[in-house]
């Protein structure tokens, strides 16, 4: 295990393109006209996103030729694009309730109702891999199914003001960390039987990670979010919201680690066997789903060039 040095957070220094304004203007084009001709707008935005983001698109080459194995074309690198805007898109209906557009498969749900029987909550540790929107769009459809998140409050700010500029009705419960009472607050609404979902697959510069070996290569994975689980002796579970073409979306729950009853002197194994569970099923889905990985920076990017 290792500190995280600088360049793991090369996500964090990316401009975000896009503003409140224009999340606004696309909501009301998009209810207005609904899913299939607004969708057309989409293929501008993703063509103008692969013109004018050269960054994204060099990783997004760099990343598809691990995933597929060879090197990717020009209209493969687009549909990893498009794939991304689609999900964000289809955002836009999930928060507003519309599910009767969209065709959502189910797989692993005795996994998820095993959790929610015993009580004592659980952490399901994402992906930006498809959709979490569609993941919470099952909770909202499901009784007893409840989400929040767990994440940096620079990040829950950014969130929740696009989701406000969707619809006001539909803001995430965020769970801040990096404070003083953030262990308590999570630990508090587990204890209520509340499903906390955390991301797995980025890190900030003063996390600690772990490099582990993904699509070929090493990557450096936070150990932050296992550590918390592990902290807290909760189960854990990999979700997926994978965008599949059409309207259709695949929600998969998988058992990743459980921490219930592990000792203090076994934690750090533990954790480090978790984080490389983790890495491999990520692996697994960004090989069988390639287009719907949307980490659009230099993942790999190694210690030595980020100095």
């Amino acid at each position: 295990m290792s500190p995280a040095d600088p360049g793991r957070a090369e996500w964090r220094k990316q401009p975000e393109r896009g503003s409140q304004a224009l999340l606004r203007l696309m909501t009301w084009l998009s209810l207005t006209l609904g899913r299939p001709l607004s969708r057309g707008i989409l293929f501008g935005i993703s063509l103008y996103f692969l013109l004018f983001a050269p960054a994204a698109g060099k990783a997004s080459r760099a990343y598809l030729q691990r995933a597929l194995g060879r090197p990717p074309r020009l209209a493969e690198v687009f549909r990893h694009v498009h794939c991304f805007a689609t999900c964000i898109h289809d955002r836009v209906y999930l928060l507003n309730d519309r599910f009767d557009l969209f065709d959502i498969q189910v797989e692993g749900e005795d996994v998820i109702q095993e959790v929610l029987a015993a009580g004592r909550g659980a952490f399901l540790m994402a992906a930006h891999l498809g959709s979490f929107e569609v993941v919470r769009a099952l909770g909202r459809r499901q009784p007893g199914l409840r989400l929040a998140m767990a994440m940096y409050l620079e990040n829950a700010h950014k969130i929740n003001a696009a989701m406000a500029a969707i619809n006001p009705a539909a803001m995430l419960e965020i769970i801040p960390l990096g404070q003083f009472d953030s262990m308590l607050q999570v630990q508090a609404r587990l204890d209520e039987g509340v499903v906390l979902g955390m991301m797995g697959d980025r890190t900030l510069a003063q996390d600690p990670t772990l490099p582990v070996p993904f699509l070929g290569q090493t990557a450096a994975f936070p150990v932050g979010p296992m550590r918390l689980a592990a902290i807290l002796k909760r189960p854990v579970l990999f979700i997926s919201g994978l965008y599949l073409g059409g309207n259709r979306y695949a929600i998969q729950f998988e058992r990743l680690a459980d921490f219930t009853g592990i000792e203090r002197k076994e934690r750090s194994a533990a954790v480090n066997e978790a984080v490389n569970a983790y890495a491999g099923c990520l692996e697994r889905h960004c090989r069988a789903a390639p287009y719907n990985w949307s980490n659009f920076y230099d993942f790999w990017q190694p210690p030595a060039e980020t100095a």
